[in-house]
């Protein structure tokens, strides 16, 4: 549900967004030392706003996400493997005669009837399907690009492939969460420490057999969300979120904070007007002295209530 959309005439800088913000809650008639947190995207400008207004600011998952995968691709094989990947794409996209060629390629050799896919800068996402589309057809695209000399260059050579492969082995896994925890129409921010967990301890995890380079890109991805998600403000607010979610309560929570957290949250409840306290459905009191079970069945996936 949107609250209110607002008009920025002048440029997008943090002073003014800033302003805007402020100007938004007041018209709500909203405090600001009641303001749990802002969500925003990684921007800047973003960014400072909400450094100026000194609220407490947790970027989007997605676009951490995002960024953490674009970092951890850093590398000049990738570099050469993906301007080599975009060509491909860009062969089939502006050539109607070679989409035709593909297609009884693809009837010949048993493969989907696919199109290439093309990447788009600002959704990760979109560069692991033209990857994984690209692998996939691999076969169809070296004999139709191949049987025509002007294009015989672009046929990605084994090196290329075998960066290509890497690269999908490395960040597959995470396409599931970046939709997830992006969503604006439910609240997700007590899944973030169970995914971090879940990334930690398993998915982004070197296995046996995976090249150097799948397990640089983990690493980097890794190193960059720890690093993120590290400083203490950030912490306190994603274990009171865990605390409140009775599918998570503090099994996520460090066993140095448990009990600090629990103190907090049952001071902020003793805080709040008794007739409102007392009309409100929700989290008692007596419930955060209690250590209940995580119920899997109310999450699709059950890694993150074990």
């Amino acid at each position: 549900m949107c609250l209110q959309t607002s008009y920025f005439p002048d440029d997008h800088t943090g002073e003014i967004i800033a302003q805007g913000l402020q100007d938004s809650l007041a018209s709500w008639k909203l405090r600001e030392d009641r303001l749990v947190c802002m969500t925003t995207d990684s921007g800047s400008n973003m960014i400072k706003a909400l450094r100026l207004t000194e609220w407490p600011n947790l970027q989007c998952f997605g676009h951490r996400l995002h960024n953490a995968i674009m970092n951890g691709m850093k590398d000049p094989r990738i570099d050469r493997a993906i301007r080599v990947c975009k060509k491909v794409v860009s062969a089939f996209s502006f050539s109607w005669k070679k989409r035709r060629d593909m297609a009884v390629v693809q009837a010949e050799l048993g493969l989907p009837s696919h199109n290439l896919i093309t990447e788009s800068l600002t959704r990760w996402g979109s560069r692991q399907l033209m990857i994984e589309r690209l692998l996939e057809q691999e076969k169809a695209i070296a004999q139709v690009l191949g049987a025509d000399k002007k294009s015989r260059h672009l046929v990605p050579t084994w090196q290329d492939i075998d960066v290509l492969e890497s690269i999908n082995k490395a960040v597959s896994p995470l396409k599931e969460f970046t939709d997830a925890l992006s969503g604006e129409a439910y609240v997700s921010v007590s899944y973030l420490k169970p995914v971090i967990h879940l990334l930690n301890n398993s998915l982004l995890q070197p296995e046996e057999g995976e090249t150097e380079l799948t397990k640089q890109i983990k690493s980097n991805i890794l190193n960059y969300l720890n690093n993120k998600y590290n400083d203490p403000v950030t912490q306190e607010l994603l274990d009171m979120a865990s605390l409140m979610d009775p599918r998570f309560r503090t099994t996520y929570i460090a066993d140095d904070e448990v009990d600090g957290i629990k103190k907090r949250a049952v001071t902020e409840l003793m805080s709040l007007p008794a007739e409102k306290s007392k009309s409100q459905p929700g989290t008692s009191v007596q419930d955060l002295h209690q250590e209940e079970a995580a119920e899997p069945g109310l999450l699709k996936d059950e890694s993150l209530v074990t």
